[in-house]
């Protein structure tokens, strides 16, 4: 927090500093028995309250004080005097109250929680009528803010504490004032009940705006909206009310006792008009009405208010209920890229109502002001909060802080935002502390220039002014940046709107033949085709049900999408892949104008549909992931495993624990976010193919660890925790192993997991719980559970297809099984293929104390003693059968004659010389050698096993290095048919070399 500097009094100033201490001493002098009951006597003025060394007044009669007070607190009082005629005349207007917030020390210390709130509730306790209520508000509203002020001015509060502080003191008075009218309304009329319910009603009072956020000013007026829960009427009387009447009118005496001006000032000024139906509109509503009116009618205006509500008083459980019931309203769950529109017509209205009155020196309203760094923080919460729960929150710093951190804004454009907030914030303090006025207009007069520029630490008006247009300026133009229309510029030089070109093709003002013409012409190569697929989705049946609105979206969207695909290679292929984009998200245009908004996002999207359909398909079938396309720097930098395990454990702990859906779509969110960050890494060419295994492993990993911690506490609280003899609890004594491509870090695109789950319980024993099982069972449905979080079909599709078909006995075996139950079948009952698949098999979550039990299990296994004719032919049989099943029939699995001829076909994973054949033969040398090789146990994946063969001299050098090229080689053209939605079969007269050096190596280490 950047604190404006304490300067000198400037010369101009100091004229006031002599005269003010002379009014406040004869205040005190004249207030009559202001120290009578007090103890105190009136000593003669100190030497220390001189106006300063040399001045003419040293030496004037010394006039009694009933202070001695030290130097630094009459420089205090300069200060803040010269600056603010507020403090000054409530100073001399009520002296005791000044010199009992000294003796109290209130002035030099923050508040407590509580406190100021209790202090305020003290003094309203005593009031005994209406009128003493709205008296005792005003003095209390009246020491508060000199105490607010002289902290502020003095610089012992920073604009965070200040704007707290204000915030409580409104919430306070509006409560205590809620709180002492209620029982008294009730007493008159009776005791409002819930129809249905039955229960006592309260009033609920929201506070939005700069209240609602707790950052309200020195001299705001407060927003509210008024609610109850349900209607019926009250009891206890004998003409009973109808609950609204009732709450309309203890709002009405609630506003009353704040809002009039009296000669004792006011507490606040109240307004109302952010409630439905406005000025018109009832004064207070049930929950009912308010939800059904912003369901109904509520516009974007009152979105954009209501991010900041916030229960101030009354009903705080009830209100609670309430913003719940607003918070779909508020935040939508997909991207709601249209809130710019609506934050721009907004700032429009808004200027051209600066321009008619004149308020260009408005620092709130006026360019580069307040409300446009307002405006930027609340478009990404607009945007993005309805999936990002981080950005659910009110005040600005904290939203700045939160678009920094997760990468919606750079750093360097937060810290702008940031301190150009705190400039603007504390001049309008300053603007605001002179008389305590509700403005934020630049003063006109030499006088209160001189003030604000002492105020902000500066030494004149000009060296502040200079300042502040610097401020105002970087905030324009990053407001520009977020909020600017994409065609201003172009119709500010009188261009083409972009795209505008295309918009008579699209809105069929050409014949056919022209339009074919200008597409062909633009470099469609069928530009009859390229028409017809246009018209198509002009005739579709979601374009026909389209709402005026979305229909105008679109209408804007296509001639941009038609101008940037001509700057393709194939702009008939972008056509192709994007238009089913378009069509589906047609009736949510909100995606429409994230891509209109943000040209650059739209040039990712066509970029990586050229080169990729899986990827046009994903993004078809999930439009959320449009949201990936607005921050290249993330897109094409995926994030490392600890991050990655960071940045979902954080997006969890936004959500509430008992909220199972939001959790669900939350990690499948995750999940097709990252997948598309690593496919776009790819593509461009940053990501080599074992890193693309490696992020995906990670991904699936992290996503493993949360679903297990969910699916763990759900079957926690239902059953207990299962206890173990040799500790209380099992810490969870379960591990989740993955088999196959998960094991061996070497997952693709699309990928299934293969899992085994183990745990270490205690049959004998049972679960803690209100319904005990015993450990075998609880682990059961804990493996349950865990596969239905992953496989579950939820709005965004499933996490991950599970096969489970490796655990002991198939399919026909228990679907978890005990650390001793798995050694045991594994050292009796398993067939060679599965001691082979163990060669890949790692513990991917889960507790470590089970993992390494299950580690020893495995290196048990994999190096006892084999017989290695045996183990050959049983290796080479196993693989026969997987390329008489799974391989290519016209070239006999690649082993034909004919395997290497144009025209025919290879099978990069299933036919002879393809991976499956390198897989085979490192998992039949880590059987054969591990034993005497334990090294070759260390890695589950093919590669570093391929490394460890070689270092320990059981395969030639060349050979290892072949075979991990090859390897590699396969996996990469397996990786790109993928990305094209291909099979994984390519033309046969590719990879011939590779295929005839692993054909060799299979029959030197003697497999058939």
């Amino acid at each position: 927090m950047n604190l404006p500097l304490l300067v000198e009094i400037p010369a101009v100033l100091m004229p006031l500093v002599a005269r003010n201490r002379e009014s406040f001493q004869a205040a005190v002098v004249g207030a009559e028995g202001l120290f009578a009951g007090r103890g105190l006597s009136r000593p003669p003025r100190s030497h220390n309250s001189s106006v300063g060394a040399g001045s003419a007044r040293e030496e004037a009669p010394p006039v009694t004080t009933p202070l001695d007070w030290p130097t630094d607190r009459w420089q205090q009082w300069d200060r803040v005097t010269t600056a603010s005629d507020f403090v000054l005349q409530q100073a001399i207007q009520n002296p005791a109250m000044l010199l009992d917030l000294i003796a109290s020390g209130d002035l030099d210390r923050a508040f407590k929680p509580g406190e100021l709130r209790e202090q305020i509730a003290q003094a309203v306790a005593q009031a005994s009528s209406e009128d003493e209520l709205a008296r005792t508000l005003r003095r209390q509203r009246a020491r508060q803010q000199l105490r607010i002020i002289w902290r502020d001015l003095n610089r012992l509060a920073d604009l965070v504490q200040t704007c707290r502080d204000l915030s409580d003191m409104a919430d306070a008075c509006i409560d205590q004032a809620y709180q002492w009218l209620y029982p008294r309304q009730c007493q008159q009329f009776g005791t409002p009940m819930g129809r249905r319910s039955g229960e006592q009603q309260h009033m609920v009072v929201l506070g939005m705006g700069k209240l609602g956020a707790v950052e309200l000013n020195l001299s705001s007026d407060i927003d509210l909206i008024f609610g109850y829960p349900e209607g019926g009427e009250t009891q206890g009387v004998k003409r009973p009310l109808d609950n609204q009447e009732f709450f309309i009118r203890l709002g009405q005496r609630l506003i009353k006792a704040l809002d009039p001006i009296t000669v004792d000032g006011f507490v606040f000024r109240v307004d109302m008009r952010l409630r439905p139906y406005g000025s018109s509109g009832a004064l207070v509503l049930s929950f009912n009405a308010l939800e059904q009116y912003y369901q109904d009618q509520g516009r974007d205006w009152e979105r954009y208010a209501m991010i900041k509500a916030r229960v101030v008083a009354g009903d705080q459980q009830a209100g609670a209920q309430l913003l719940d019931l607003l918070r779909p309203f508020v935040y939508r769950r997909y991207l709601d890229f249209s809130a710019i529109d609506a934050l721009r017509t907004m700032k429009q209205l808004i200027q051209q109502e600066v321009r008619r009155k004149g308020m260009a020196d408005n620092i709130k309203l006026g360019s580069g002001g307040i409300r446009e760094i307002e405006f930027i923080a609340q478009a990404f919460q607009l945007i993005h909060g309805g999936r990002d729960l981080s950005l659910q929150q009110r005040p600005l710093l904290k939203v700045l802080a939160t678009l920094e951190g997760q990468g919606y804004l750079p750093a360097a454009v937060v810290d702008e935002l940031r301190e150009g907030y705190e400039f603007l914030r504390y001049t309008e303090h300053a603007i605001q502390a002179i008389a305590d006025r509700q403005t934020q207009m630049l003063p006109d007069d030499e006088l209160d220039r001189a003030r604000i520029a002492f105020m902000m630490g500066f030494a004149d008006w000009s060296a502040f002014h200079e300042r502040l247009m610097h401020w105002r300026s970087r905030t324009a133009w990053h407001f520009a940046q977020v909020i600017a229309d994409p065609d201003e510029d172009a119709e500010a030089s009188n261009a083409l709107v972009i795209g505008g070109e295309w918009l008579p093709l699209w809105e069929e003002t050409h014949d056919a033949d022209s339009a074919c013409r200008q597409l062909q012409e633009a470099g469609f190569s069928d530009a009859r085709l390229a028409l017809k697929r246009l018209e198509d989705l002009r005739a579709s049946p979601q374009l026909r049900a389209m709402q005026r609105l979305s229909r105008e979206r679109l209408d804007a969207f296509i001639p941009r999408l038609l101008a940037q695909a001509v700057e393709h290679a194939d702009p008939d292929l972008i056509l192709e892949r994007v238009l089913p984009l378009v069509e589906a998200v047609a009736r949510r245009s909100a995606y429409l104008v994230l891509l209109t908004e943000n040209p650059d996002a739209l040039r990712r999207l066509l970029t990586l549909c050229a080169a990729s359909p899986w990827i046009a398909e994903q993004i078809a079938r999930f439009p959320l992931l449009l949201d990936e396309l607005l921050n290249e720097a993330r897109l094409f930098n995926p994030p490392l495993a600890p991050e990655l395990a960071a940045e979902l454990r954080e997006r969890l702990t936004r959500i509430p624990e008992d909220d199972l859906e939001q959790q669900m779509e939350a990690l499948r969110h995750f999940k097709l976010a990252h997948n598309l960050r690593v496919a776009a890494s790819e593509i461009a060419g940053g990501l080599p193919l074992m890193k693309v295994s490696d992020y995906l492993t990670w991904l699936a990993e992290a996503i493993l660890e949360q679903v297990l911690a969910l699916a763990w506490r759900q079957t926690v609280a239902r059953h207990g925790v299962p206890k173990r003899p040799d500790r209380s609890d099992c810490d969870p004594a379960f591990v989740i192993v993955g088999y196959g491509k998960v094991g061996g870090i070497e997952l693709g695109h699309g990928s299934d997991l293969d899992l085994v789950f183990i745990h270490d319980g205690d049959p004998s024993l049972e679960t803690d719980g209100a319904k005990p099982i015993d450990s075998a069972q609880f682990f059961t449905r804990l493996g349950q559970r865990i596969i239905h979080l992953l496989t579950a079909q939820t709005n965004s599709g499933q996490l991950y297809d599970v096969d489970m078909r490796l655990r002991p006995s198939g399919a026909a075996g228990l679907l978890v099984s005990s650390v001793a139950a798995f050694s045991r079948y594994q050292q009796t009952e398993a067939w060679t293929w599965e001691h082979q698949a163990l060669v890949r098999a790692r513990v991917l979550v889960g507790c470590r104390q089970t993992g390494e039990a299950f580690e020893q299990v495995r290196g048990a296994v994999l190096a006892k003693p084999r017989d290695l004719d045996t183990l050959r032919a049983e290796v080479s049989e196993m693989r026969a059968k997987m390329r008489d099943n799974l391989g290519t029939r016209q070239t006999a699995a690649g082993r034909g004659n004919n395997a290497f001829e144009a025209g025919q076909r290879f099978d990069v994973k299933q036919d002879a010389g393809g991976i499956v054949d390198i897989e085979f033969m490192v998992q039949y040398a880590a059987l054969a050698w591990s034993g005497k090789h334990p090294n070759l146990l260390r890695y589950t994946d093919n590669i570093r096993i391929l490394e460890g063969l070689e270092e320990a001299g059981l395969l030639p050098a060349t050979d290892a290095a072949l075979l991990r090229e090859a390897y590699k080689a396969y996996r990469s053209a397996a990786h790109r048919q993928a990305l094209q939605k291909q099979a994984g079969v390519i033309p046969g007269d590719q990879f011939i070399d590779e295929r005839r050096e692993v054909m060799r190596i299979w029959g030197e280490l003697g497999l058939s």
